[in-house]
């Protein structure tokens, strides 16, 4: 089966020279009508397409995908945003007592997914529209039947959490116990509130709460309805590791006979301690979407980073993701490049403090510590943003700020300095006509990213980089930093909540310790397992490898494994 694919927003007939792609397409050429004018868009006739792909080199947007799909898709879609427009084949059917993870790349349709089973989205098979009758008619005999006739008669609850909970401000004004009261369909407000710690947020206005305050809120608001089936829909953005954890937990005591929940994330290792089963998604992104079989949570994650579906005979992605760990990456230099004095700074009510210390030459740092608890703050400090009397730094330096708003301008100009193969892996070409304030958070952070690396300095400042970025995007930013680091002999210092990101890239590591919002203390740098066994401890979890990938897993409290490495102070396993 073959599917042509536009994508309406990159598609542009008056900047192309009038509708380039009908002009050199084969078919149009001998009389007939495989790419016609629609919408002032193009639009291509799946039936008259050879797949001579002439039109998508052609494109200088980058607008249109001709696919062949895998024999295993000769079906009809599930959904299909309109004409050319992206698709989602297969369904995944809830398990309850469970909890079930989707797991893909951005933009392959897993919030899409969510919609349809939450009852938002109702699948169209393909067409303009379809009625639940004729989606019942195509699902007879499979498990989704059971769940649609289920949905179409209102015999289930779906309680949703959104994937962009800063939506929240738009929809609700008010105090936060306004909202949380109105929906405690449960009566459960006072138990919630304290298990995910908002009762302190009560009396804020919602448009005044911070991204990691708003998810805590969309969380209970989610689980404080009454449901069959609750779906979270990337629940730890904005949160630290130790929230993300405790988040992780609370999560998991909902599950129940009666209850079945979903969850798509892009933290490996959280989405491996809080799901029991997973789907794979692959695809192409903004073309279309296929949901696998499901599997364990250890097998599906592996399956994805293998990139290789064994019962479909599926290979998705040329290679697999690897995490050998390179000991020879990690022996620390001893040549130093910027040192810091004693440092006690106070801004507003919040104190920073730090003894004296240094970043090395050649030097990958990592920075881990809970929010509010001055890592930012002290990036500016080293970015020459936030002045110390005392300390004063002739080094230059490159700063990716963890908050970015897209300013006017066109990528292809941010990205003018870059080396064009060396940011390949980013994946940018088919940004580089668009403007920033079009950008989605995730194009914005790769374009930021790859723009900070080729700048010239000897210290790169980058703050929260695998924010917004799926787990493929985060490895191959890592990677991409490790190597132009290590190219360039220069040094970074990354700031991140994500606990395999920074196992996959640091040498060093830096724990910021103290009380949020209160009193920071900076402690570090620590020799990477040093630091990681000083973190870990302080959360109470022991790591270890898994043994396919070598990935870092979390061990299950109180287990064998967990009493072992503890007793022998092994909180951070790297081999």
């Amino acid at each position: 089966m073959r599917i042509a694919v536009i994508e309406k927003n990159k598609c542009h007939p008056s900047q192309c020279g009038d509708y380039l792609c009908k002009r050199v397409c084969p078919v149009n050429r001998t009389g007939k009508e495989c790419i016609t004018e629609f919408n002032k868009k193009a639009r291509i006739d799946e039936m008259l397409c050879i797949g001579c792909n002439i039109c998508p080199k052609k494109c200088p947007f980058h607008a249109i995908h001709i696919i062949n799909l895998p024999e295993e898709l000769k079906e009809k879609p599930l959904h299909q945003y309109g004409v050319n427009g992206f698709r989602v084949f297969k369904f995944p059917i809830p398990k309850f007592n469970a909890i079930t993870g989707i797991l893909g790349k951005n933009g392959i349709g897993k919030t899409t997914i969510l919609e349809i089973i939450s009852g938002l989205l109702k699948p169209n098979l393909g067409h303009e529209s379809a009625s639940y009758e004729e989606l019942l008619e195509k699902l007879k005999g499979t498990e989704a039947y059971s769940y649609f006739e289920k949905l179409k008669n209102k015999e289930l609850k779906v309680s949703y959490k959104p994937q962009r909970v800063e939506d929240i401000i738009s929809l609700y004004r008010g105090e936060v116990i306004d909202l949380l009261k109105k929906i405690d369909e449960k009566k459960q407000l006072d138990i919630i509130s304290k298990e995910l710690q908002i009762e302190n947020l009560f009396d804020h206005k919602i448009e005044t709460l911070s991204g990691g305050e708003l998810q805590k809120v969309a969380i209970a608001a989610t689980v404080l309805r009454n449901a069959d089936i609750y779906i979270f829909d990337e629940p730890t953005s904005y949160l630290d590791i130790k929230e993300r954890l405790r988040i992780s937990k609370f999560i998991r005591s909902l599950v129940s006979r009666d209850k079945a929940i979903f969850v798509v994330e892009h933290d490996l290792i959280v989405l491996d301690y809080l799901t029991d089963f997973i789907h794979v998604m692959y695809g192409i992104p903004s073309v279309y979407g296929v949901i696998s079989q499901i599997k364990s949570s250890r097998n599906g994650i592996n399956i994805y980073l293998d990139g290789f579906l064994k019962e479909e005979n599926i290979r998705f992605r040329d290679k697999p993701i690897s995490f050998d760990i390179l000991t020879s990456e990690r022996v620390r230099s001893i040549q130093k490049l910027i040192e810091w004095p004693e440092i006690k700074k106070t801004l507003n009510s919040f104190t920073l403090e730090s003894s004296p210390n240094c970043i090395n030459k050649k030097d990958v740092t990592g920075i881990l510590g809970p929010n509010a608890i001055g890592k930012t703050t002290f990036m500016k400090i080293l970015a020459g943003e936030i002045k110390l009397d005392n300390f004063k730094e002739s080094l230059t330096i490159a700063y990716k700020p963890q908050y970015t708003k897209p300013t006017e301008g066109i990528v292809r100009d941010v990205l003018r300095k870059c080396d064009i193969n060396q940011i390949k892996p980013l994946e940018l070409d088919s940004l580089m006509n668009k403007k920033l304030t079009e950008l989605s958070g995730g194009e914005l952070q790769r374009v930021l990213i790859a723009k900070t690396l080729f700048e010239e300095a000897d210290l790169y400042l980058l703050d929260e980089p695998s924010a917004y970025l799926d787990v493929e995007q985060r490895l191959i930013v890592s990677r991409l930093i490790k190597d132009n680091i290590f190219l360039k002999e220069k040094s970074a210092l990354i700031v991140d909540h994500d606990i395999l990101f920074l196992d996959h890239i640091a040498i060093n590591l830096m724990i910021f310790d103290g009380e949020p919002a209160k009193h920071g203390i900076i402690k570090g740098p620590f020799a990477m397992k040093d630091g990681m066994n000083t973190f870990l401890k302080n959360l109470n979890i022991t790591l270890r490898r898994d043994q396919d990938t070598k990935r870092p897993r979390i061990n299950k409290l109180d287990s064998q494994l967990d009493k072992q490495q503890k007793e022998s102070g092994e909180y951070y396993y790297t081999n």
